[in-house]
C-alpha cells in the first residue's frame, strides 16, 4: 500500500459520511457519538488522467492505478489523551496510519448532533490537536526521563535522547505539534531514528478537510468560518481542503457516466474526492511513476527525492538489490509517440544509473540482475 491515511475528528462531523463517499464503501454513519468504534477500512484509487491517457495509447490488458488505504477512525472528544470516550482507541489506530485527515465541520443542521453547544470549527480543531499534543508530551516525557537517568552511564546516544526529548518538549509544551518544529539540531541521523522510534502522533503529515454545507460551495470566499479554519491551518503548516461530505455521498451513487452532468449542475469541475487527494499528495511531497510491464500498466507512489533503485523496490526488493539501470521516459512523450519502441526511435528515452532521481510522471523500465 502506498499511503494510509486516517480520517479522524471528533463525533458527528461527516467522518463516516465522508468515507464513504471517498471509498465507495458503507460504514455506518449514525446520528449519535461513537458510531464508528472499531476502523472501518478502505482502498481508494487514484485518480490520474495521465494514466488515463497513457491507457489509451498503450492498450495494455490490466491497469492498476496508485491507491490510498483510508481508515474511519472513531470521533474524538476532549480528555482522549487521558482515556475519555474511546480515547485510547483513537490514538493507537492514528499511530498506524502515514497520514492524517482531520475533518472539522462547518455546517449548520440542527438535526445533527454536535458534542459542543455551538458550530465552531477553529475550537474543534484545537480541541483534536490539543489531546494529540497531550499526548505526545505524556510519551516524549517517559522517555526523556528514562535518558535522563541513563547520562550517567556517559553513553553518547544516551545524550542525544535526552537533548531531542527535551527540544520536542520544550515544543510541545507550547501547545505546537512537532511538524512545526524546525530544528537544524534535529536533522542528525541518531535524531531521526529517535523521533521515529517515539511514534508522535504530531509528527505525521495532516491536512484540514472544511466539511461545508452544500450551499456554501458556490461562494467559498464569504465563508467566515472556513476563512478562520483556513487561518488556522497556515499557523500549523497545513491546508484546509473544502467539501461537502453529503454532496460526495450523492456524486458516489451515480454512475461513472452521469457524474460530469451533476458535477456540473453543483458548479464543481471536479469531485471532492481528487481535491483531497491532489492537496495530500502535495503536504506529503509524493510524485507517480509509471511501469509497462507485459500487459500491465501500474502507477506507483513514492516520495520526491526517490532515486531509481529505491523506486524499483517499491515493486520488488529484488528489483532495488540486483538493480542495473534504468529506461526513462515522460509520459507526454510515450502520449506523444504511441509507444516505448517509438520514444526510443525519437530519442525520447534515458538511461538512468542508480543517482537517477525519479520525477513525477516517468514511464520507467527497470532493468536488474536476480
Amino acid at each position: 500500500m502506498s499511503l494510509s491515511c486516517g480520517i479522524v475528528g471528533l463525533p458527528n462531523v461527516g467522518k463516516s459520511t465522508l468515507f464513504n463517499a471517498l471509498a465507495s464503501a458503507k460504514a455506518d454513519a449514525q446520528n449519535y457519538p461513537f458510531c464508528t468504534i472499531e476502523p472501518n477500512v478502505g482502498i481508494v484509487a487514484v485518480p490520474d488522467e495521465r494514466l488515463d491517457a497513457l491507457t489509451r495509447v498503450l492498450h495494455p490488458e490490466k491497469v492498476v492505478p496508485a491507491a490510498i488505504q483510508l481508515v474511519d477512525i472513531a470521533g474524538l472528544v476532549r480528555g482522549a489523551s487521558k482515556g475519555e470516550g474511546l480515547g485510547n482507541k483513537f490514538l493507537s489506530h492514528i499511530r498506524e496510519v502515514d497520514a492524517i485527515l482531520h475533518v472539522i465541520r462547518c455546517f449548520e443542521d440542527s438535526n445533527v448532533v454536535h458534542v459542543t453547544p455551538r458550530i465552531d470549527p477553529v475550537a474543534d480543531a484545537e480541541t483534536v490537536d490539543t489531546e494529540l499534543v497531550l499526548a505526545d508530551l505524556e510519551t516524549v516525557g517517559k522517555r526523556r526521563d528514562q535518558a535522563q537517568k541513563m547520562l550517567k552511564a556517559n553513553r553518547p546516544e544516551d545524550r542525544v535522547a535526552f537533548d531531542v526529548c527535551s527540544a520536542l518538549f520544550s515544543h510541545l509544551d507550547r501547545a505546537l505539534p512537532v511538524r512545526t518544529l524546525h530544528d537544524a539540531a534535529l536533522s542528525s541521523p541518531e535524531a531521526q531514528a529517535i523521533i521515529k522510534e517515539l511514534s508522535l502522533l504530531t509528527a505525521k503529515r495532516c491536512l484540514y478537510v472544511a466539511n461545508v454545507a452544500e450551499a456554501s460551495l458556490a461562494d467559498l470566499a464569504s465563508d467566515a468560518r472556513r476563512s478562520a479554519l483556513r487561518a488556522h491551518a497556515e499557523r500549523q503548516g497545513t491546508k484546509v481542503v473544502p467539501i461537502s461530505a453529503s454532496l460526495e455521498a450523492q456524486i458516489a451513487e451515480l454512475d461513472p457516466p452521469d457524474r460530469p452532468e451533476f458535477l456540473a449542475s453543483a458548479g464543481l469541475k471536479e469531485p471532492g474526492l481528487v481535491a483531497v487527494i491532489r492537496a495530500g499528495y502535495e503536504l506529503l511531497d509524493l510524485v507517480t511513476f509509471y511501469t509497462k510491464v507485459g500487459p500491465e500498466l501500474r502507477a506507483w507512489t513514492v516520495v520526491r527525492g526517490t532515486h531509481a533503485p529505491e523506486a524499483a523496490g517499491k515493486i520488488h526488493t529484488d528489483f532495488e538489490r540486483g538493480f542495473i539501470k534504468a529506461e526513462v521516459a515522460s509520459w507526454e512523450d510515450l502520449v506523444k509517440y504511441g509507444s516505448e519502441a517509438k520514444c526510443r526511435e525519437a530519442a525520447k528515452t534515458a538511461t538512468e544509473g542508480k543517482d537517477y532521481v525519479v520525477k513525477d510522471g516517468d514511464v520507467v523500465h527497470f532493468r536488474f540482475n536476480v
